[in-house]
């Protein structure tokens, strides 16, 4: 009798880990879990910036402050509200503040230009823009064309350093405060503003909380509609799969405006009740002052910036044993038995491992890693009432272990579906279950592993060839640091494959393309290996990491 996946997604869950999810203060909007903390523990560090202790009173009294301003300049329930600026205090005023009052987080990447900017305010009709100062001439850019916008307020970063720096601070924590016309400054909001009183009443399966828009692999980004209990649940099953409660300390890197830095550093926190410290942007030093200083024992990151970590100059003799869990997404590098080993004996015994697998669609977080059964080369296994199925990509049925096809996930995590576009939504939500897109397995102890996209698949001489599986054969070659693949028009074999590759920097110079070429020849299947291989010195990335294979692709077609 062939096995199902049903039947083996619980096989590995953690022995010391309990089954059923239980709300750490039941079922409520996280903003209330802000202020519970400020009301039981008023003085406690909720965030640290820089050097900036901010308890949990101040922050709640920001919030409150915030949207009783919002709520005075006609901000409602239902309203967009867009925060545009890199990781800082403000970010999270301002996230909390607009969910106050019911109203939507519409977060936008601190990297989108002008023309960006005016696709995605308008496709979602944002009211209010709030911005960090050196954004702000790209809102001013184009005041014109985006009409629905009736406030800006700006805000400087430094703002919220205090005068004694514990870490060092990057350059645009450096910049002067200007005076700009027509906008808002967010300290003289803070400052003159009375406390709002009540918050909006929210039906946590029904009231969209964020909208994020998706990567866009198939026509323009779309509006992601998730809700206030799809964040509460995202929140509860990761803090306890991770094992966060008050007693953890972590540091908040990735950017907050991409849904995987938005968990870990917007939601769990507030949730768990525990110390972060929290940096605009990823800096070796910075990033080791901080585990150092304020003895960080849980991290969020990505797998570059480890490495970066254990490349940086005296890192030998800095200490980091205080971090005991890191768990990590393995953005152009693998998080690799090689790489948590160097790992484990530069931190004296910290655990690294793969984070987890999710999309902006399920709020992240789909998967995690069993700490007691680490499985290299897989995201873990699925999070709390959460199902997975593997389903044939041309019949659609169900698939046993072993077997790659699209990943299908129904949870409490899904969203309501795409703001405006009832088709796509149609299309990717069925019957409660959302169709990922994604290529992947379930293995016999109910681990997932992923193979790519759908729409990214390469088809050679009628095989699927998955750009992540020759990634990671590709990564295995000792000279290369990082690798993108795309598909290539090939007019015998339909499709070849085609290698962007980083070589670590003591390998320049010192290995051909061709030299690739026939090592990949013997490490993989005929219609598998790269036909031809371009060194870069960096490969696009988004945001959060991740490297843009359509952009590669774009300019192949150029």
């Amino acid at each position: 009798m062939v096995k199902s996946v049903k039947s083996v997604l619980r096989k590995s869950w953690p022995k010391d880990l309990p089954k059923t999810l239980t709300y750490r203060l039941g079922e409520k909007p996280l903003h209330e879990y802000l202020e519970n903390n400020a009301r039981q523990r008023p003085m406690d560090t909720a965030y640290v910036y820089y050097g900036n202790e901010i308890t949990w009173k101040q922050l709640n009294d920001y919030t409150n402050r915030l949207a009783q301003f919002l709520k005075n300049n006609g901000i409602k329930k239902g309203d967009r509200v867009s925060l545009f600026m890199q990781n800082c205090p403000q970010y999270l005023i301002g996230h909390y503040a607009i969910q106050k009052l019911g109203a939507i987080v519409v977060p936008l990447n601190p990297m989108y230009k002008e023309a960006e900017l005016d696709y995605f305010i308008n496709e979602v009709g944002v009211k209010v823009v709030i911005a960090s100062q050196e954004l702000y001439p790209r809102i001013h850019a184009i005041k014109d064309k985006i009409p629905t916008v009736e406030m800006i307020i700006t805000t400087k970063y430094a703002d919220f350093l205090s005068d004694k720096l514990t870490i060092p601070i990057p350059d645009e924590l450096k910049l002067a405060k200007e005076k700009l016309e027509n906008t808002h400054d967010l300290i003289d909001i803070l400052e003159t503003t009375e406390s709002l009183q009540e918050s909006a009443k929210i039906n946590l399966k029904e009231d969209i909380g964020v909208m994020v828009f998706t990567s866009g692999t198939t026509g323009r980004p779309k509006a992601a509609m998730l809700t206030y209990g799809n964040a509460l649940f995202k929140a509860a099953a990761t803090a306890s799969a991770f094992r966060f409660n008050e007693s953890a300390k972590t540091v908040a890197i990735p950017p907050f405006c991409h849904i995987g830095g938005m968990v870990v550093g917007v939601y769990i926190p507030i949730y768990s009740g525990c110390e972060t410290v929290l940096l605009t942007r990823f800096d070796p030093e910075a990033a080791i002052t901080a585990v150092e200083k304020y003895k960080i024992n849980i991290w969020y990151t990505l797998a570059p910036m480890n490495v970066a970590i254990l490349n940086h100059p005296g890192v030998e003799n800095r200490d980091l044993s205080s971090l005991k869990t890191n768990f990590a997404t393995s953005f152009g590098i693998p998080v690799s038995e090689k790489l948590a080993e160097d790992w484990r004996i530069l931190t004296k015994g910290c655990s690294l491992f793969e984070a987890t697998y999710g999309l902006s669609e399920t709020h992240d977080v789909d998967t995690f890693m069993p700490q007691d059964n680490i499985k290299f080369g897989t995201c873990g296994i699925p999070t709390y009432e959460t199902e997975i199925r593997i389903v044939d990509i041309e019949t659609g049925e169900d698939l046993p272990p072993g077997k790659q096809g699209e990943i299908v996930i129904k949870s409490p995590g899904v969203f309501k579906g795409y703001f405006n576009r009832p088709d796509a939504t149609a299309e990717t939500l069925r019957n409660g279950w959302l169709y990922t897109g994604d290529i992947g397995e379930i293995d016999e102890d109910g681990y997932l592993r992923l193979h790519g996209r759908v729409k990214e698949m390469i088809k050679c001489s009628g095989f699927s060839v998955f750009p992540e599986d020759v990634e990671a054969l590709l990564n295995e070659h000792e000279a290369i640091l990082q690798s993108a693949v795309i598909g290539v028009p090939d007019k015998k074999r339909g499709e070849s494959v085609k290698a962007f590759v980083v070589l670590k920097p003591e390998y320049k110079g010192k290995i051909s393309e061709s030299e690739i070429i026939e090592w990949s020849k013997q490490k993989m299947a005929a219609y598998k290996y790269p036909r031809y291989v371009e060194f870069r010195d960096s490969l696009p990335e988004a945001v959060s990491g991740k490297v843009l294979r359509r952009l590669l692709k774009e300019e192949n077609n150029g």
